[in-house]
């Protein structure tokens, strides 16, 4: 007999309002993800000590719940003459904040208008994605709680939320319309419409609770970082503060047998050729290692615990091809004589060395290097300037596999510099222009000068260009300003070498000139 005395004032003590979800109920915390909208009716028939009940009521209901944007969010939304959501899904993601709020609800008092209430629900509160809205892909639940007077024209909007995916569940605390309440809740009825005396509504406290989270568990096994020989699985610890342990099944699914994340148990995991691990109640993934590249498997999850009975949870996924060394082979560094070559992914523990061989195209005589599998890049030097090279990298592996990969690379083209400018005067406006180059490779001379004052003062730079061709070594311009900047340099292929600027100093004053070669 003692204990059928002291199992209630367990309950009660579980139960009680706290500040932290850590006192909520064990085994209910991270069961469900889903978003709930309470519709409550606090108009003019529904007295303050009424709407006090209807709380107590809500607050001893949802206090099991983890809160969040992974669990389960909730919203409240009050029913009077013009009804209003007293906070919506992102406002409160701690037990403390909600039991807080629920606490301070007034009533609204007036007409009952449950028809423009439904319609702020279908059209803002529940629309998946709408801003403050429901999240998509999501179990969305609507919970009325009415006294059942003049519930209004709600047949209709009930209807429209419930075909678009929204289970919807009423509790009255009277006991007419009996007709009316039970064709807007969502089947089965005899779980989801309740009718209760307002001083007994803590009878369904549990039953409500367990309709509820029948909709929003949260019954998913999922696969993250799939890789060629391993994946992760994932899901919501169920057994967190409970007895008991997770058991993984994981195997291979036969040839021509396929899928992506089916529910339920596959053959290979039901069978003898299947790996097993298990993992404590608090654990909530698990790495699958030593795994086939490209290959199907199916994984099974198996929560264990003589306290509650769960699903069976599973799931297939393909790992990725195997990648083998070198995969990506990249170029940096490029010089006139050397480059650097760098390769990936760096593996060590299946590649035995690596084998450069480069040759300038299209018949340069081969090269070979070898470096430690230690090593992903290697500095090719004493290399021609302005050529193309072939350059092969190939990976010795363990296995017994080779992988090679080749690509172009380019070495930069020699620009040598000007080596000499000289700049003669020729009256009082005029200049030769004389300079030493005709280097292989050269495409030509670029002239640029300007007037030097023009920098300190505040007239404009006047400032003139020219080019020339390779077979020139000087040239006469004229009409220049006082103290004009002359500058030469050679133009190549694929860039400019560095040049030479010499000043001209004229016995002039004038400061307005026109160019002429």
């Amino acid at each position: 007999m003692e204990s059928h005395i002291l199992l209630p004032c367990l309950l009660l003590v579980l139960l009680r309002p706290s500040a932290t979800q850590d006192s909520s109920p064990e085994g209910v915390l991270n069961c469900c993800e889903g978003d709930v909208l309470f519709l409550l009716d606090s108009s003019g028939s529904v007295s303050s000590y009424d709407h006090s009940r209807m709380l107590t009521f809500l607050s001893e209901l949802l206090l099991p719940f983890s809160l969040g944007d992974d669990q389960v969010r909730v919203g409240l939304l009050q029913v009077g003459t013009q009804p209003r959501l007293e906070f919506g899904f992102d406002t409160y993601n701690t037990q403390s904040g909600l039991q807080g709020a629920l606490r301070n609800t007034k009533p609204l008092r007036g007409d009952t208008n449950t028809v423009e209430a439904l319609s702020m629900a279908k059209d803002w509160v529940l629309r998946p994605g709408a801003p403050d809205g429901a999240r998509p892909g999501l179990p969305r639940v609507l919970v009325w709680l009415t006294d059942g007077v003049k519930p209004g024209d709600v047949i209709g909007p009930m209807a429209e939320l419930r075909d678009e995916g929204v289970a919807v569940l009423v509790v009255s605390t009277g006991h007419g319309n009996y007709q009316v309440l039970r064709q807007v809740v969502s089947p089965p009825i005899e779980n989801n419409l309740y009718f209760v005396d307002i001083d007994d509504m803590s009878i369904i406290t549990d039953d409500l609770r367990d309709a509820i989270i029948e909709i929003i568990r949260a019954e998913r096994l999922q696969v993250r970082d799939v890789s060629s020989n391993s994946a992760t699985l994932h899901w919501r610890p169920v057994l967190s503060g409970l007895t008991g342990y997770y058991e993984i099944r994981f195997g291979a699914l036969p040839a021509g047998v396929g899928g992506e994340g089916g529910a339920g148990t596959s053959p290979s995991t039901s069978g003898s050729q299947y790996q097993r691990l298990t993992e404590s109640a608090e654990s909530s993934n698990v790495i699958l290692t030593d795994l086939k590249p490209d290959t199907t498997y199916t994984a099974s999850l198996i929560p264990e615990s003589n306290d509650h009975a769960f699903n069976t949870l599973s799931v297939t996924f393909t790992t990725k091809p195997e990648v083998l060394s070198p995969a990506v082979v990249t170029v940096s560094e490029s010089g006139q004589t050397s480059v650097r070559v760098s390769w990936g992914p760096l593996q060590p523990e299946i590649v035995r060395s690596y084998h450069i061989e480069y040759s300038a195209l299209p018949s340069g005589k081969l090269h070979t290097v070898t470096v430690d599998r230690l090593q992903n890049s290697t500095l090719l030097k004493n290399l021609q300037p302005d050529t193309t090279y072939l350059v092969t990298i190939s990976a010795q592996h363990l296995s017994g596999k080779e992988r090679a990969m080749s690509v172009k690379v380019c070495t930069q083209e020699v620009t040598p510099a000007l080596t000499d400018l000289q700049l003669t005067t020729v009256g009082s406006d005029s200049v030769q222009v004389d300079w030493k180059g005709s280097v292989a490779g050269l495409r030509g001379y670029w002239l640029t000068w300007e007037d030097q004052q023009s920098h300190h003062g505040s007239l404009p730079t006047h400032r003139s260009s020219l080019y020339l061709p390779p077979n020139s070594l000087s040239t006469r311009l004229s009409h220049l300003p006082p103290s004009a900047r002359v500058c030469v340099s050679p133009i190549y292929r694929t860039a400019r070498g560095e040049g030479l600027c010499c000043t001209a100093q004229f016995h002039s004053d004038a400061l307005s000139h026109g160019y002429r070669l």
